[in-house]
């Protein structure tokens, strides 16, 4: 099924995250959450994240990933992957035959798939959902 529609107001003037600027009343249309974060529902799903070994890729314990199961995983995609049986959301590297999975995280070390470690992709990490407020 279709998701439901959330269509909110979308401002064509961008927010300063620095210092403040002269505001712009002008609405450039309507943005479908939906539309904006899903690029194929048949192929997409979503997950919550659980700890901190992403968060230098801004993706935090509690966040929201989109992850999208009909794109091919390419080195430097971050992906949901499941290894020796677990789950992981990692940054996929693949060079010179050799096949890692990097978190963005200097407190974790990188993961080395050796021979005989069974590595499955889910798929590709698409877009990260966060609330602010509870």
């Amino acid at each position: 099924p279709a998701p439901s529609a959330c269509r909110l107001p979308l401002y064509g003037s961008r927010v300063a995250a620095g210092f403040p600027s002269p505001a712009d009343d002008y609405l450039e249309g309507h943005l479908d959450l939906n539309r904006y974060l899903i690029d194929d529902t048949a192929a997409c799903f979503m997950v919550r994240v659980s700890g901190d070994s992403m968060q230098d890729a801004g993706i935090h314990d509690g966040d929201l990933l989109v992850v999208n199961r009909s794109l091919p995983a390419r080195h430097g995609h971050i992906v949901l992957a499941v290894l020796c049986g677990e789950f992981t959301v990692k940054r996929l590297h693949q060079r010179d035959g050799r096949t890692a999975l990097l978190p963005e995280n200097p407190a974790y070390p990188p993961i080395d798939i050796g021979p005989g470690q069974e590595l499955h992709i889910w798929g590709v990490v698409s877009a990260c959902v966060r609330r602010l407020l509870p």
